[in-house]
């Protein structure tokens, strides 16, 4: 016998089961033009998986430029990975114009806690700028949350990894910063957590080879702003199946890797999967809980 909770809880992955598909057709139908301040390292594949899941893309960093470009959009994606003062003036300027139009906006703390530049500017945006989305791996996080933190690189460290014996605090953790700041949070990793004050999804999806390959935070953090200008009802739900598609658009481009092949190659699987999936095959091939 269910009690109660286990029948809310079922009541609930079936209702997300059918938005999947929703979520999914969403992007497709509406082709959302996302305006992204990201790093040099990775902006052609931000482009090429905004334009393969079904949204437009357009860049621009200059302060002169940025507030019109982004007046013209429907989101805005802020990626620190490179970081100069051009572009974090711009960052400014274009958070503060998209707040002022309703936009959706969201940041992508790369590195934060690697250096104080990262981390300072990370923080000062997060206070400064309403964000609808806040996604990074969980020490970028973890230092958004505290102010200061530990990350290798741009890859998090290896203590605050999200693993089944630390999940529960995890969820309680990413709930409670969701409802300190007001922006849903996705925590991706070999766990994904996405998450508003109340609910967690618990994503399952991926390929640890993911981590060899540069970038494929970056191009979900632009995928997922597209996602979210979709559904702008269902801004959670619109961003856990984001994380989904590129988990398992990863899943399927591993997948058709030849012996021969590497990193470079399943870059361009992981892009192609995205560009041919369909609603049906992310409903079967989605690996989600809720907490």
């Amino acid at each position: 016998m269910f009690g109660i909770v286990e029948f809310f809880l079922l009541f609930l992955i079936k209702r997300s089961e059918n938005m999947l598909k929703e979520c999914f057709d969403n992007v497709r139908k509406s082709v959302p033009l996302v305006h992204n301040i990201t790093n040099y390292v990775t902006v052609n594949d931000v482009a090429n998986v905004l334009l393969a899941c079904g949204g437009s893309p357009i860049m621009s960093d200059e302060p002169d430029d940025v507030a019109d470009i982004t007046s013209i959009c429907g989101g805005l994606n802020i990626n620190i990975g490179t970081l100069n003062k051009n572009s974090i003036e711009g960052m400014f300027i274009a958070g503060k114009k998209a707040n002022e139009l309703s936009h959706k906006i969201l940041l992508d703390p790369v590195g934060a806690g690697a250096s104080k530049l990262r981390t300072d500017t990370a923080v000062k945006l997060a206070k400064e700028i309403k964000f609808d989305v806040i996604r990074g791996n969980i020490s970028e996080i973890k230092t958004l949350a505290l102010g200061s933190g530990t990350t290798k690189g741009v890859d998090a460290d290896v203590a605050d990894a999200v693993t089944e014996d630390t999940l529960d605090n995890a969820v309680a953790f990413v709930k409670k910063l969701s409802a300190e700041t007001g922006s849903i949070i996705a925590v991706t990793g070999a766990i994904d957590l996405v998450a508003d004050s109340e609910k967690c999804y618990v994503i399952r999806n991926g390929r640890p080879e993911m981590g060899k390959i540069t970038g494929t935070g970056c191009q979900l953090s632009g995928m997922m702003t597209a996602y979210v200008v979709a559904n702008q009802d269902n801004k959670l739900e619109a961003a856990a199946v984001a994380v989904m598609v590129m988990g398992l658009a990863g899943e399927i481009g591993y997948s058709h890797l030849q012996a021969f092949e590497g990193n470079s190659t399943y870059r361009n699987r992981i892009i192609d999967a995205i560009y041919n999936m369909d609603g049906d095959t992310l409903e079967q091939g989605a690996k989600f809980e809720i907490r």
